[in-house]
């Protein structure tokens, strides 16, 4: 890319989601280490449907880079210092794509059932609208996800053994 992207809301911001106080701000190159302590902490089940290894030093050493140059958006919630999950909007180089961005969603045990992988979600698709993206993917794994966040609504494009990909378009449809 060769603007770095720019995001227009405000961060960071903290609310009370079922009794836990959470921060949503933008994930920076010193949240390395809490990003690792994050991907180790959870069970290989969680890990499994991932496009890359976030245990990996030199895996989130890219992805910080890929923030740095405006290719990656991640959104990152915190209680008491600790990561309970993030969303990422990936970009991609190639012209015929840059309308397309990637959704990935990623929320911790512990924060699962008070409805942070939504918010995240909402955070991730009002930058993608920032942004002037057309359409979203997301890998999700096909258990109790790809029945669907139920604000990630579109088509299944591809099923396999272990994920669906979903399509969303980000403009509204036009009135006849």
């Amino acid at each position: 890319m060769t603007d770095v992207a720019t995001v227009r809301r405000t961060y960071p911001w903290t609310t009370n989601v079922d009794g836990v106080r959470l921060t949503f701000r933008l994930m920076e190159p010193s949240d390395r280490d809490a990003i690792l302590e994050f991907a180790r902490s959870l069970p290989n089940d969680d890990l499994m449907f991932l496009r890359t290894d976030i245990t990996q030093p030199k895996t989130v050493d890219a992805w910080i880079n890929y923030i740095k140059t405006g290719r990656t958006i991640t959104v990152v919630a915190e209680a008491d210092g600790k990561i309970g999950g993030y969303a990422s909007i990936h970009l991609n180089d190639a012209l015929w794509t840059r309308h397309v961005g990637e959704l990935r969603v990623l929320v911790a045990r512990d924060f699962r059932g008070l409805g942070l992988g939504k918010r995240l979600t909402n955070e991730a698709f009002a930058i993608a609208k920032d942004l002037s993206l057309k359409k979203i993917t997301a890998r999700l794994p096909t258990g109790g996800a790809a029945r669907g966040p139920r604000d990630v609504s579109g088509r299944a494009d591809a099923r396999s053994v272990d994920h669906v990909v979903r399509r969303v378009r980000l403009q509204q449809r036009r009135s006849r």
